[in-house]
């Protein structure tokens, strides 16, 4: 016999389900909250709220800075949240790490910690810098990383535009680039690289061990990896002579076999694929003058493998 009031208990907890989910705030929100829109989910963060709206109703979204998302996400305040390699090493933080996404607030490249002088300066390697003063943002990983070496340095902290600090009120600095563009307007040169980081999905052990919030956190890791895979691919359709396939297949720099499938005419087939999008210029000539017709390119919002 049906026991309706545990079936109704069950669907007023699953209604219940809540993911409580940390979006960088600073320069990494733009790009998350468009990652999140390529991935299925519209994230609207408007005026002073710290607490953006998104189109699920099992995920509750929250502004935090990356500095300290790896801390709240440890302590429970969060389930998950995206922040920097670099801050859970900095807070030495005991997170689930979920997935890596190779982005940036203007590049899709792993950003550099990087150890720099002034130009001008004598100092040539880390070993030169003993007795100096060191500015950073990230200072319990810098203090870390020269004792290690057994360098004994001051290490300050920085509240912002680090770069202009040497040799005035540091002599050198430990500051994150993508470039090194800002570094050399700055007239400083890079001595050391100590860490390369990039953004990852991280999640409470405790959040993790929950089945429904950890299947939850399964489908973000997915949707948002798809949603990466897909930047800079374009999909590929065409037909060809089955006379003419192995020259057309000789074309294609394929991400898996070509799709191949037959046309009404058994003489014909049609192919798709997915590509490099900086390959298509060259690709596409090649189909054609392979036997390649009715050629076809379209965008890809998600590739998942």
């Amino acid at each position: 016999m049906r026991d309706l009031r545990r079936e109704s208990k069950g669907k007023m907890e699953t209604m219940g389900n809540k993911l409580k989910l940390g979006i960088p705030k600073g320069s990494l929100q733009d790009a998350t909250i468009a990652l999140f829109e390529r991935a299925g989910w519209r994230i609207y963060a408007s005026g002073r709220s710290y607490f953006p709206t998104i189109d699920d109703a099992e995920i509750e979204c929250m502004l935090v800075r990356a500095q300290e998302m790896a801390r709240y996400v440890e302590h429970g305040a969060l389930d998950a949240g995206l922040t920097g390699h670099d801050w859970i090493l900095e807070n030495q933080s005991d997170v689930e790490r979920i997935t890596s996404l190779t982005y940036s607030k203007a590049s899709r490249t792993r950003v550099k910690w990087v150890l720099a002088v002034p130009e001008d300066s004598p100092f040539q390697k880390p070993e030169d810098l003993a007795g100096k003063t060191i500015a950073t943002e990230l200072v319990e990983f810098t203090k870390r990383y020269f004792a290690e070496k057994n360098i004994p340095v001051k290490v300050e902290f920085s509240w912002g535009a680090t770069e202009v600090k040497p040799p005035t009120l540091a002599d050198a600095i430990v500051e994150v680039t993508e470039t090194g563009s800002s570094l050399r307007a700055n007239r400083l040169r890079i001595i050391e690289t100590l860490m390369e980081s990039e953004t990852q999905l991280i999640a409470n052990k405790g959040a993790w061990a929950d089945d429904w919030k950890r299947a939850k956190i399964e489908t973000l890791s997915l949707m948002l990896n798809g949603a990466m895979d897909a930047q800079n691919q374009v999909g590929l359709m065409l037909n060809a002579k089955k006379a003419d396939l192995d020259k057309v297949l000789g074309v294609l720099p394929a991400l898996n076999s070509p799709t191949i499938s037959q046309l009404r005419d058994e003489e014909w087939v049609a192919l798709n694929t997915i590509l490099e999008s900086h390959l298509v210029r060259d690709v596409i000539p090649k189909l054609k003058a392979a036997g390649g017709t009715g050629i076809v390119e379209y965008p890809l919002s998600k590739v998942v493998l």
